[in-house]
């Protein structure tokens, strides 16, 4: 359904991003933001199933700037390939890299942005720092190391009750940090509860988690 464009960021940096064109009438243009496993086929279906909606939606490429065309396995090895990626990409400039893929869609209206894992905390940060219509973060570990970035439009998070990777007390630092933001504990649900093709999959928690998602978008994002 979609194809791989390029976009130009602030500093120079060329990264490539997958495009999803919306189908049908427009509801919201989105910039979707991957887990530490690159650009890969998961996500470039999330990507996809947002455009069945009516959502055109960009997935920046944000390792381009270490390593071109990442997609890693969802296995210990592809987890330490992209923590240490990660590490070393820092995370000022994937927000940079978010603002490309923010231009991009600009021009046709208001823009949104949803992320996941890894992504779901770079979603947080853009929310907080660059103009967007709203934000859905999903299960962002790093959210809660962050205290003094607070997002400046309407947004939402996710977080599974059973997730050994964020535990109730950070979920809970979190909300007090931001009283504004809703924030939804899904029973039963691990890491990585949206992603169909990880082993923490809920289907029904993803359902749910993703019509607050479509609710937020729908109220946020004014289609043109």
């Amino acid at each position: 359904m979609g194809d791989l464009i390029k976009l130009r960021a602030s500093d120079g940096h060329v990264l490539s991003a997958y495009h999803a064109t919306a189908e049908g009438g427009i509801a919201g243009r989105l910039v979707v933001i991957q887990e530490v496993f690159g650009v890969n086929a998961h996500i470039r279906s999330v990507c996809d199933d947002y455009a069945a909606r009516g959502y055109e939606a960009v997935a920046p490429a944000l390792f381009d700037r270490i390593r071109p065309g990442v997609e890693l396995g969802y296995d210990g090895d592809g987890i330490a390939e992209g923590r240490t990626l990660v590490g070393e990409l820092g995370w000022d400039r994937p927000i940079v890299d978010v603002a490309a893929a923010v231009d991009y869609l600009e021009p046709r209206g208001g823009v949104g942005i949803v992320g996941y894992c890894w992504g779901g905390t770079v979603a947080w940060l853009a929310a907080s720092r660059l103009d967007l219509g709203c934000a859905a973060a999903y299960y962002g570990r790093q959210i809660v190391d962050f205290p003094d970035d607070h997002p400046r439009c309407p947004t939402i998070a996710h977080f599974g009750a059973e997730d050994a990777l964020i535990p109730q007390d950070t979920v809970d630092k979190v909300g007090a940090a931001n009283p504004d933001v809703p924030i939804y504990l899904y029973p039963g649900a691990g890491h990585g509860f949206n992603c169909d093709v990880r082993p923490d999959y809920r289907a029904d928690a993803a359902a749910v988690a993703l019509d607050r998602t479509l609710s937020l978008f729908a109220k946020s994002l004014a289609p043109r």
